[in-house]
């Protein structure tokens, strides 16, 4: 067994408060085994423009991947939905902690949650799927876009005229903000939380996963990380990438596509918006919980068929 891991990871506050539970992961399995942290800046954390057409996969991880390739760091810690669908040659995912909630949150000026926002009004979220699915529910809303991290998109709620803000159940409770509580003080005002159904908000691949990428190589590193390892979790990321890769979807396509094991039976399900149809085409499968490369490919043929 190996006595020291480094971790490499984003400077951002939800980053680092990811990379701590993967500590507290490995320290409870190996309380001997030494943790040494890298923070690597990446293109996403420099960028002061996006450009949309590009999509934004791989604009947090990659390179912190080029850095586990060369042997910089021992594994990455990534949130899983940033990852592309396909990594690079000689990476792999070994390992993810257990999923968090997968849903959205509609975090508003206004009680009453997504029915009691006033017509015409803008929501900001920096994702498409989002801004999709808000048009399909509810096509009087004005959607702009929003980056930053968590802090800042709550920030540039409070300070714009805009009614509400639409972020990731998972990153919110990992900073310590907690749904549940139904409001906040932030700058000075009122906002409102709204869990939202994820009938509707399906969520992106990978929503809510932290995932650990190692060297392909490296069975060191692998077998130290196999202890932390959420095997149902990991079947239920291999089975969504499946399905993102075989779509060619990436983190700028307007798809949620989410899986879920209960005794033994996997469930995929997933939403794709296509065009300018106001509504997505939507399918689910269910089979054996090993069967996710099957079960991707049988659901993207009923999504082309729906």
């Amino acid at each position: 067994m190996i006595s020291k891991i480094t971790l490499g990871t984003r400077g951002s506050e939800l980053a680092r408060a990811q990379t701590l539970l993967v500590e507290k992961a490995i320290r409870t399995a190996h309380p001997s085994v030494a943790i040494e942290t890298k923070i690597i800046v990446t293109r996403g954390d420099n960028a002061k423009v996006v450009d949309l057409n590009a999509g934004r996969k791989g604009l947090f991880t990659a390179e912190i991947e080029r850095a586990l390739l060369a042997g910089e760091v021992d594994a990455a810690v990534h949130s899983a939905k940033d990852l592309p669908s396909q990594t690079s040659l000689g990476a792999q995912i070994a390992a993810v902690l257990p999923r968090a909630p997968i849903n959205d949150v509609l975090i508003s000026k206004h009680s009453g949650g997504l029915a009691s926002v006033p017509c015409g009004a803008t929501v900001a979220t920096g994702s498409v799927r989002r801004q999709r699915q808000l048009h399909w529910k509810r096509a009087d809303l004005k959607v702009v876009d929003l980056r930053g991290n968590v802090p800042t998109r709550l920030r540039k709620l409070a300070e714009n005229e805009w009614d509400g803000i639409v972020l990731a159940r998972a990153g919110l409770e990992r900073l310590g903000f907690s749904p549940i509580r139904t409001e906040i003080d932030c700058e000075g005002g009122q906002l409102f939380f709204e869990i939202l159904s994820r009938e509707v908000f399906l969520p992106a691949g990978g929503q809510g996963i932290i995932a650990l990428q190692i060297r392909a190589d490296d069975q060191s590193t692998k077998a130290l990380l196999e202890s932390v390892n959420d095997h149902e979790t990991l079947l239920c990321l291999q089975a969504e990438r499946e399905f993102l890769s075989r779509l060619h979807g990436d983190c700028n396509f307007p798809v949620g596509v989410h899986a879920t094991i209960n005794d033994g039976k996997m469930k995929v399900r997933a939403q794709v918006f296509e065009g300018e149809s106001p509504a997505p085409r939507q399918a689910e499968v269910e089979g054996g919980c090993e069967e996710g490369g099957t079960m991707a490919a049988e659901l993207l043929r009923r999504i082309k068929q729906s």
